[in-house]
């Protein structure tokens, strides 16, 4: 019985984390609160009633905040191949998905890495993992804030759609030995961080999750 109780236990948290990331990067339900973008530089107020366009193949969607010059072709060419793609809504999700990895790794939650990662990039988090659990070190680290998150640059190659994001965020970083003393860091100064993410996600496939597949410096 005890046995029973626990699968199904297992398996609600492995829906929990599925239904999470599915809204996390960039489909539409109809049902999610829309993300607040910079309106249309008109005298009038927009009208709150007014029905949300879905984006044009001709013209994704623009606010002027979300996504670099370059990468509008690239775009358009995913909301074509993907109408239900939604710059604005991904670009949150990403915020979502930058966040969850870097907490995973810092607390060195293999499960977690390994749902939201490519296989290629789970294995250098594994290895960074298992050199720093060997050495008794800890991270005690902050995602203090993030600055700004804006699409660098996308692409779509058949049906694979690659996003580049950069974030640039404030983290709070210390490192912590076998008796928790602090030999590296402090929490009291916020470190800039400038990092390009690339997000990968087959169009049209069952799976909706999109993984992160790359990791640089800006």
């Amino acid at each position: 019985m005890s046995v029973t109780i626990e699968i199904v236990l297992l398996a609600m948290v492995a829906l929990f984390v599925g239904l999470r990331l599915y809204s996390v990067l960039g489909r539409r339900t109809g049902h999610e609160q829309q993300p607040i973008l910079r309106p249309a530089e008109t005298g009038a107020a927009p009208d709150a009633t007014a029905p949300i366009a879905e984006p044009s193949a001709d013209r994704p969607e623009t606010s002027g905040l979300v996504y670099e010059d370059n990468a509008a072709g690239g775009i358009r060419a995913i909301v074509a191949a993907d109408p239900g793609f939604d710059v604005g809504r991904f670009v949150e999700g990403s915020q979502a998905a930058y966040r969850m990895i870097l907490e995973a790794f810092w607390r060195g939650d293999r499960e977690d890495l390994r749902f939201l990662t490519a296989p290629e990039v789970f294995a250098t988090f594994d290895s960074a993992i298992t050199e720093r659990q060997a050495a008794g070190e800890t991270l005690d680290n902050r995602l203090v804030s993030i600055e700004r998150a804006m699409i660098q640059d996308a692409r779509l190659s058949g049906r694979v759609a690659e996003v580049d994001v950069r974030f640039d965020a404030d983290i709070a970083a210390v490192t912590r030995d076998r008796e928790g003393n602090v030999i590296a860091g402090t929490m009291t100064d916020a470190i800039p961080t400038h990092d390009v993410w690339t997000f990968r996600r087959t169009l049209g496939s069952q799976d909706p999750n999109w993984l992160l597949v790359e990791t640089d410096e800006a």
